[in-house]
């Protein structure tokens, strides 16, 4: 009995001890690219500002935005340390299906920056940025 509760233990209360280091995740940014013009770079995933109550409940249980959103923080976290042609694939298919890429023109890139604190103003340092993607080549 002793030591099951000692290996139930863990599970119902949490360590954060297993984490190596705490850092910034990178932030996923994208633009699509017609003919020559180069257009604003756009977040790959917005908050929302505010949530009502059932809303919010809601997504205690379920919040499938949200985990999509927390596979691409891992694809790019994966493609900063180690980069994969999988890595660069799986953003690729994810930002164009949340852009709606079946309906546009053009090729997609995305970049991956990190934001950090210097005294009294946030510094953008850009780690990755892609080669542009014709969005008909990109499997959704």
């Amino acid at each position: 009995m002793r030591r099951t509760i000692e290996l139930l233990l863990p599970a119902l209360i949490p360590s954060w001890r297993f984490f190596k280091s705490v850092e910034a995740s990178p932030r996923i940014e994208y633009r699509i690219l017609q003919d020559s013009s180069h257009t604003e770079w756009k977040t790959s995933f917005e908050r929302p500002v505010s949530l009502k109550a059932w809303q919010f409940a809601l997504r205690l249980l379920w919040n499938s935005d949200w985990n999509d959103h927390l596979f691409m923080v891992s694809c790019a976290e994966r493609l900063t340390e180690h980069p994969t042609q999988h890595s660069i694939d799986e953003l690729n298919t994810r930002i164009s299906r949340r852009i709606d890429g079946a309906n546009l023109s053009g090729s997609l890139q995305f970049r991956l920056l990190f934001l950090s604190r210097y005294e009294h103003r946030l510094v953008k340092e850009i780690e990755y940025e892609s080669q542009p993607v014709p969005l008909s080549d990109i499997a959704t």
